[in-house]
This record gives C-alpha cells, sequence and structure tokens, in this order.
C-alpha cells in the first residue's frame, strides 16, 4: 500500500493502519451470505438474500403495526460511506418514519455538532489542515495528535522546524505529543471550561479582544462574558485547574499577542459531558479575537473516524433532518417531504446512541438495525451492551467480517463491502471531499453485497416508494 502524493489531506504519507490496509483485505473471514443466527453463536441458517431481506421487512412490519414506529432504531457508523449514510437516514427517517437513527460518531464529534451550531448557527468547520502549518501557536487541547492523527501531527513537526511554531498541549496526561510541545497544561480533568472561560476574561481585562469584529459579527458578547465571572482572575483559574499561575499566565500572554493561532481539539474534549461547553469555550476566545477565518487562525475540531463529517452532512443523527437541515424548522421539514415525496417524514429528533440502547432495555425498542460498527465492544459498559441486545426480539447486523462481539448477539447477519470492495465519498475534517473506488470485487453468495443496494432492496421488502440509485454517482446526485 502507498499513498497518493497528490492528495491534498495526506500527500501520500500513510499512517500504520494505511501501510497495513492490504492485510484486512481476507476473504477467509469475510461474511459471505446473509445467516438466521443461533444464539450464543454466529453459526446459524444461511438464507438468500430475498430471504433474508424479506425476513427483516415482515418482521419491521408486524413490530411497527403492533407497537408502533418508534419500536425500530438504526444504529450507524462514521465507517459508512456518504452513500450509505444517505440512503440509511432516508430509510429511517423518510419511510420507515422514526428519528432513531444515530451513529457511533455521537460518541466521538456530536459536542463539536452542538458547539458549532451554538456558535455559528450551523454545523460548519471554519479551519482546514493548512491553517496548522501557517500558523504561529498551536494549541491542541484533548488531541494525542501523534497517536490518533499521525500525518497531521507530522504536518506540525514539519511547520515546527520550518517556522518554529509555539506547541502548546492541553491535557491531563503526559502524552507521545508533549514530545513536540513548548509548554503542556497538566490541567485537572474537566476544567477545560474554567481555562478557556479564564482566557476569555483576561483579554477583555487586557483591552485585548477585538472589539470592531465583535461588533460586527456577533452577538452575546457581554453575557457570555458575565458567565465567566467565576474564573474572573488567574488565581481562580489556577484554584480549579490546579496549574500554577506562572504556567496559566504564559499561556493567557502567548495566546493574546499571537494572532495566527489555531486551537486543536479532539476527544478529550468532545468525549465529556460537558463536551458542548468545552467547544464553546474554545470558539469563543477566537471570535472575541476575530482569529476565525483567517489563514493560520480558527478553532478546529478533528474528527475520529474517516466519514464522521460526511454523516453529519447528510443527517447521520437523531437530531437532525438530512443536509444540515433541522426538525425545527417547517421550512426544512416541508423541503424535505416534498423532496423525498413521502407522507411518513419524521418530524421530531430521536434518541441518541447512548439512549437508544437505553430503550431496547425499557422495551420500547423492539428491532436495531446495527451497520459497520461493533457496539457490543465499542460501547461504555459493554457486559450491558451485550445483555441489552440479547434481551432485543431483533438484532440485525451488517457487517463485512463474519465474526466479531456484536455478531454473537444478532438474529439476522447480513455482509456488507470492506473498503477496498465499494465504491463512493467521504468527507474529512476539514470538509475535503474525497471519492474511493472498488479494488476487488466481494466474493458474495448472491448479488447484493451491502450498502445502499442492501438498502434499497430492504425498502422494496417493506414495500416503500423509495427510490435510491445503486450506483453512488447517481446517488449523490439526490442530495438535497
Amino acid at each position: 500500500m502507498r499513498g497518493d502524493a497528490d492528495h491534498p489531506a495526506n500527500r501520500g504519507k500513510l499512517c500504520t493502519k494505511g501501510m497495513t490496509l492490504g492485510d484486512t483485505v481476507m476473504p477467509s473471514t469475510s461474511l459471505s451470505q446473509p445467516h438466521r443466527l443461533l444464539h450464543p453463536t454466529v453459526h446459524g441458517t444461511p438464507l438468500s438474500w430475498s430471504e433474508a431481506l424479506t425476513y427483516v421487512a415482515n418482521q419491521f412490519q408486524a413490530i411497527i403495526a403492533e407497537h408502533g414506529r418508534e419500536a425500530i432504531a438504526f444504529y450507524v457508523s462514521g465507517q459508512l460511506l456518504i452513500e450509505d449514510y444517505y440512503v440509511a437516514n432516508k430509510l429511517m427517517k423518510g419511510f420507515i418514519g422514526s428519528s432513531h437513527i444515530d451513529t457511533n460518531s455521537r460518541l466521538c464529534m456530536s459536542s463539536s455538532v452542538a458547539g458549532h451550531q451554538r456558535a455559528f448557527g450551523e454545523d460548519v468547520v471554519p479551519g482546514c489542515y493548512d491553517d496548522i502549518e501557517e500558523a504561529d501557536l498551536v494549541v491542541l487541547v484533548g488531541s494525542n495528535l501523534a497517536w490518533c492523527h499521525p500525518i497531521l501531527y507530522q504536518r506540525l513537526r514539519a511547520a515546527k522546524a520550518e517556522r518554529n511554531t509555539h506547541v502548546v498541549v492541553i491535557d491531563p496526561r503526559r502524552t507521545a505529543t508533549c514530545e513536540l510541545a513548548d509548554q503542556h497544561l497538566a490541567l485537572r480533568s474537566g476544567t477545560d471550561v474554567a481555562l478557556f472561560n479564564g482566557l476569555l476574561a483576561y483579554l477583555h481585562q487586557h483591552g485585548l479582544t477585538d472589539t470592531s469584529y465583535l461588533h460586527a459579527h456577533t452577538e452575546g458578547f457581554t453575557d457570555t462574558l458575565a458567565s465567566t465571572a467565576p474564573e474572573a482572575d488567574i488565581d481562580a483559574v489556577a484554584a480549579v485547574t490546579g496549574l500554577t499561575p506562572d504556567v496559566i499566565s504564559a499561556f493567557y500572554q502567548h495566546f493574546a499577542h499571537t494572532p495566527r493561532t489555531v486551537t486543536v481539539y479532539s476527544q478529550g474534549v468532545n468525549q465529556s459531558s460537558a463536551g458542548s461547553d468545552k467547544v464553546n469555550s474554545i470558539i469563543n476566545v477566537h471570535l472575541a479575537t476575530g482569529r476565525i477565518g483567517q489563514p493560520g487562525s480558527g478553532p478546529f475540531s478533528v474528527t475520529g473516524q474517516p466519514n464522521a463529517m460526511g454523516g453529519r452532512e447528510v443527517g447521520g443523527l437523531a437530531t437532525m433532518l438530512a443536509a444540515h437541515m433541522c426538525f425545527d424548522n417547517e421550512k426544512h421539514l416541508s423541503l424535505i417531504r416534498d423532496f423525498w415525496q413521502t407522507d411518513t417524514l419524521a418530524t421530531q429528533p430521536g434518541l441518541k446512541a447512548i439512549d437508544m440502547f437505553d430503550a431496547i432495555e425499557s422495551g420500547d425498542i423492539k428491532a436495531i438495525w446495527i451497520m459497520a460498527t461493533n457496539p457490543a465492544a465499542s460501547l461504555p459498559d459493554s457486559n450491558r451492551i451485550q445483555r441489552i441486545l440479547d434481551a432485543c426480539p431483533l438484532v440485525v447486523v451488517s457487517d463485512c467480517m463474519a465474526d466479531t462481539d456484536t455478531l454473537r448477539h444478532a438474529d439476522v447477519a447480513l455482509p456488507a463491502q470492506g473498503w477496498s470492495e465499494k465504491s463512493g465519498t467521504v468527507t474529512n475534517s476539514e470538509r475535503c471531499l474525497s471519492r474511493q473506488r472498488r479494488l476487488l470485487r466481494r466474493p458474495a453468495k448472491g448479488n447484493l453485497t451491502g450498502g445502499s443496494s442492501v438498502k434499497s432492496a430492504n425498502a422494496w421488502a417493506l414495500r416503500t416508494p423509495l427510490i435510491i440509485a445503486t450506483k453512488p454517482r447517481s446517488s449523490t446526485n439526490t442530495l438535497p
């Protein structure tokens, strides 16, 4: 495997995962035919695609008839292509009529979605990878860039060597990324909001905000500033964060006097009960100084999966419709309803990822279709999740592998295409759209191997009037 030197995101460089992707192409471990499964093993009865989809559709219809549309849920993944995400979302919200479709990306970047919406009015990312190379100060918050985004880390390391970029790492842990840092702020876990609220207060007290930008492009600054009162002096911030006043002062001064500043944040910010507040506290200091939308400056969320951003764009979250449209906007509902030609459009947000599994446990959700993710291993309290799946009347799993933790708790297994077997698009953290082309054909039994085509066929089996392209190009042409 080698990288594409012409691609703007990685410029031909590959991390360990990229270099060893070829080792994952192993037909002997692939799921090649639909199965009805028998617990507790994954060995069961082979089915044709027609039999499998008819069975799933009949079960869905029976559950809807007895318990309503809200008894069905989809749990999807940042590993899906944009086309897969779009079709799954359209099938669930547009034609099954429930909003209970959420993603494993909920646990890695939905805090940024909420933060962006509060700050900018919509989920937009105001930075790009090039900004990191053009900045004079890069602040890494809750991001072990060296391990989690190694190609981006290499770009930062090269920029530091070339232009002496000042690097600050804010993380309770001392990670490999700290080797590049000029300053490491090992604050107490969960105190990021206090640190950045204190920075906002510091900037205001020293007359270092961009008042022209604030007046022209923002609102609510006075109220936001008032909310920082508990962190209005450095000693108060020190008491909360566990950092010394000298360390905090040095960071504040460097930020205040470096116009070209990029703040990169990742899972240490997002995976928190106060994740959205952390995101907004970071965005606030950039808005207050006008350091946004300019080369080498801005807040920048880096996502954790290859298509977490793409899923957001097409509505693969329970809290949004599609194409960044919202449930609480009647014009958006009308547009989607007309475009999809449906009279069963969901009109209220659905259950988020963890809430969805809670609802299975309580008996409110009777069927779940899990796609390209392994929640029995990856969700918190995995033993509980496994018990919940065992108790669910119908668990359908789409996966490319023949044996996963989640498949051991499934009733129906549907083969899906792996990365080398499907064509489509993904969107990365900086919203760069990349097309991937199929390299191999899966030696499947039957002519449906996953992705959009499976969801299209299931829609047919449900007798919904769903028209979905089965080729990636025409599928993306249908996006509203």
